[in-house]
């Protein structure tokens, strides 16, 4: 299998949504210590150029990505699965100054965890 196949591969596992704004540049799968897994794979994605929606209509221009975030998400078999994160940071003008912005994280995350909404979802639900 190569490369290509991998990542389309990969993809059916990801939370939904996520490729509508990032693309899956590489993963790696590493041997780990625990009692359950054997594996981490982590999937790396780096956020498309597209400008968040709430600027489109200002002037604006990419300056950047921001430090990669790893979050959690379901497993994959013997496999821990992790989303490491590389979002744009944007500069847009609004009232003749430029500010620093990027897309909203809580568009993927469970506010207060480093978990994918649909993980910590499910396992709120069941753990009551």
């Amino acid at each position: 299998m190569d490369k290509g196949t991998d990542l389309t591969l990969l993809s059916l596992f990801l939370p939904e949504g996520i490729l509508d704004f990032f693309a899956i540049v590489g993963f790696e799968q590493k041997p780990i210590k625990n009692p359950l897994y054997f594996n981490r794979l982590t999937v790396f994605l780096e956020e498309k150029k597209q400008i968040p929606a709430l600027y489109k209509d200002h002037t604006y221009k990419a300056s950047g990505f921001m430090e990669p975030r790893v979050i959690d998400d379901y497993p994959i078999r013997d496999n821990l699965v992790s989303l490491s994160l590389k979002r744009m940071r944007w500069d847009v003008l609004i009232d003749g100054k430029w500010i620093k912005t990027s897309r909203d994280w809580n568009d993927f995350i469970a506010q207060g965890t480093r978990m994918s909404k649909e993980f910590a979802a499910f396992l709120k639900e069941i753990n009551g």
